[in-house]
């Protein structure tokens, strides 16, 4: 089949859909492959690269015209118009918004949403979510440091001993446990804190001490198990008692790295006004739910601002800040997914037998499959 990788047009997004490396393996399976002129140049990949490679370069529209499309984010108005109707798109698609879905359906082509994907082991390998929480968890610790205005670690000079930072982390996700490991590396001293109790391992594992808030009704235990690897939204109960930890220990910390994000839902607030008013001069906050309405009522999204003293930072997309490894890592993603939807005469199959496909199927045939409320 002929794949098209058109270059990203949303701005601030770095990353490609596939890389020299993915390319050569769907070449060899006996696809044809186009790639937009400079898809690649933000992501450290040179067009001689996709070239020696085995791709064909040439324009936006060319490869936007191909049979499958292998984006980034969902292609805009202006992409839409030069993808054929019956193509295939793949890409992060954003599954909970009803108007992209609506609008790929109009252009009568099938596509797919890889953040739909289940937190299933045997889709460990195109989980797009894990690959790219895991670089905005690395660069988020590295952001801190650069707006914190003292040193990370421990240091014993000759002028005197300085203090370790002192990192809170709310959520020990894919992002926060990467947080930790990160913050742990430059020498901090670090708490965490999640509604699972099951992640307190992993979190002491990597160093960190665990903000333990007790559930007391079987309403918080069942909330806090989660479903399909995601916390799910807890009782007010519950939020008022790790609203109080979390205001102890925010208080006393230098830095805070906010990670919790509820698929579909507006983000929860975690780190609450007055708590961030109550915290030191010279304090950050980098909030990973700033796409989502943030876990701090004062973040502003793709904004840094200053509160009190206290530097606050709305990135949406920390991901496209280390764009070679995320575009690295979001291609060897987008190449296991296709193995699902290729058959061996390398034509497009479309099998809904299969959970992973029909998970991510978005619309198909001038129909909407994925209808959110």
């Amino acid at each position: 089949m002929h794949i098209g990788v058109p270059k990203e047009t949303q701005a601030g997004e770095t990353r490609v859909a596939a890389t020299p490396e993915t390319i050569k393996k769907l070449i060899s399976q006996g696809h044809s492959v186009t790639v937009a002129a400079g898809a690649g140049l933000s992501a450290s990949v040179a067009d001689e690269a996709y070239a020696a490679a085995g791709a064909n370069l040439a324009s936006q529209e060319a490869a936007l015209a191909a049979d499958i499309v292998l984006k980034v984010v969902a292609p805009s108005a202006a992409e839409l118009e030069h993808i054929k109707p019956q193509a295939v798109v793949v890409g992060m698609l954003n599954p909970f918004c009803n108007a992209t879905i609506a609008a790929l359906n109009a252009r009568q082509v099938t596509a797919f949403a890889l953040e739909a994907a289940p937190r299933t082991s045997r889709a460990q390998s195109l989980d797009v979510l894990s690959s790219q929480a895991n670089i905005a968890g690395y660069k988020a610790v590295l952001l801190a440091a650069n707006h914190y205005p003292r040193f990370m670690p421990m240091l014993m000079t000759a002028a005197g001993t300085v203090k370790a930072a002192r990192i809170l982390i709310l959520g020990a996700g894919v992002a926060g446990l990467q947080a930790i490991a990160t913050a742990k590396r430059l020498g901090a001293v670090i708490e965490a804190s999640d509604v699972r109790p099951a992640v307190k391992e992993q979190i002491e594992s990597l160093g960190a001490k665990f903000v333990d808030v007790p559930f007391i009704t079987d309403e918080e235990r069942e909330c806090a198990e989660g479903v399909g690897g995601y916390a799910r939204p807890m009782p007010a109960s519950w939020m008022e008692r790790q609203a109080q930890a979390v205001h102890e220990r925010a208080k006393q910390a230098d830095i805070v790295i906010t990670t919790a994000l509820i698929p579909g839902r507006k983000a929860p607030v975690l780190l609450q006004a007055a708590t961030v008013e109550a915290m030191k001069p010279g304090s950050v906050v980098i909030d990973l739910a700033a796409a989502q309405g943030g876990n701090c009522p004062l973040t502003v999204a793709d904004q840094v601002v200053n509160h009190n003293g206290v530097t606050i930072v709305g990135h949406t997309n920390l991901a496209a800040l280390v764009p070679a490894d995320a575009s690295a890592l979001y291609a060897r993603n987008v190449l296991d997914f296709l193995k699902l939807v290729i058959a061996e005469d390398a034509q497009f199959k479309l099998n809904l037998d299969d959970d992973i496909v029909a998970a991510c199927l978005m619309c198909h045939a001038g129909e909407v499959v994925r209808n959110n409320a």
